[in-house]
């Protein structure tokens, strides 16, 4: 069983001007896919056809560099997309509800985890996530490098992936250039509270 490019839960355009439509069509249809295209290439005809790809990440220390950095690639988008929604259809704003509770408790405000959630990601060096993950019961930030995550256990971020941020240059050069900062803040009107606070249920 091969994996697939999952299909967008809204238009290309939907997340503008936040996000915008030709980075949309690039990142999805042509990054993500090639990352689907070389994790099947590089799991053919081995013990891993059979296995999801949360099963192989946890254990993404005992596979080829291909593996890594596109099965990584696969997950980190697939979670992405979910996790973004338009603003004029519920993204942005705050969470609420256990998630909002758990923010407030774990980082004393929502303003706190913004600040430390955007030092993350405007600090990762080069291409890499910044995370907001559930780990033994508390919430907590942290960045890992190229496509790892912190499913896989060769990661130093260990947890329940429930909001990422890709920083890579190819989600975000085409507006704002090296302004990475500007995209960061801009990510956070398209949100989508909603999905992470399922993740966070279903993580609990």
């Amino acid at each position: 069983m091969s994996f697939q490019l999952p299909d967008l839960p809204y238009g290309f355009d939907a997340l503008e001007p936040h996000i915008d439509s030709q980075t949309m069509q690039i990142h999805h249809g042509k990054h993500h896919n090639a990352y689907v295209g070389k994790l099947n290439d590089a799991i053919s005809g081995t013990e891993l056809e059979s296995k999801t790809i949360e099963e192989i990440l946890a254990k993404i220390s005992e596979t080829s560099a291909a593996v890594r950095n596109n099965g990584g690639g696969h997950y980190n988008h697939a979670l992405f997309w979910k996790i973004l929604s338009p603003s004029n259809n519920g993204g942005g704003g705050n969470p609420e509800g256990s998630l909002a509770e758990a923010i407030n408790k774990d980082f004393s405000s929502f303003e706190n985890f913004k600040t430390q959630f955007s030092q993350a990601a405007a600090t990762r060096f080069g291409s890499g996530w910044a995370w907001l993950c559930l780990s033994e019961g508390k919430l907590k930030v942290c960045s890992t490098p190229n496509q790892d995550n912190p499913l896989m256990d060769v990661s130093e971020c260990r947890g329940t992936p429930l909001l990422g941020l890709d920083v890579w240059e190819h989600a975000y050069y085409l507006k704002y250039q090296n302004l990475r900062p500007q995209y960061i803040e801009a990510f956070w009107n398209v949100v989508n509270w909603q999905e992470v606070e399922n993740r966070y249920q279903s993580a609990n």
